[in-house]
């Protein structure tokens, strides 16, 4: 089966930085694109950052210019590289990956479970 597994987050002062990983595990074929989102309590899921293949990627404007998301292929892993955080960034981050099992197979989103990471004033 196919599984996302999400690095710990962790609690940080404003203005600091903190990087997650998302590692993809499985029998796997490709994965078109790769993404974060995140939840804070209370709130709808937002899309954070979004990397494909080819290396195009798309930024929230609440992260632009402070989070930079990455892939590394070889290892269906990805990125998130974020600094300058702010009390507002606290929210459960989610890693989300469309992947292709075979080449013959559909693409089907998989979810991880989710990990925590909260900024403090």
């Amino acid at each position: 089966q196919v599984q996302l597994a999400e690095s710990r987050g962790g609690l940080v002062q404003a203005g600091g930085s903190l990087r997650l990983s998302c590692a993809a595990s499985g029998s796997i074929f490709s994965t078109p694109v790769m993404a974060w989102y995140r939840q804070a309590p209370g709130k709808q899921r937002d899309l954070v950052a979004k990397v494909w293949i080819g290396g195009m990627t798309n930024y929230a404007d609440f992260v632009k210019g402070r989070f930079t998301i990455s892939r590394d292929g070889a290892k269906n892993t990805m990125y998130l590289q974020m600094n300058s955080l702010k009390p507002e960034d606290t929210a459960v981050y989610f890693c989300h990956a469309r992947i292709k099992q075979t080449s013959l197979s559909p693409e089907i989103d998989y979810w991880g479970r989710g990990t925590q990471v909260t900024v403090s004033s």
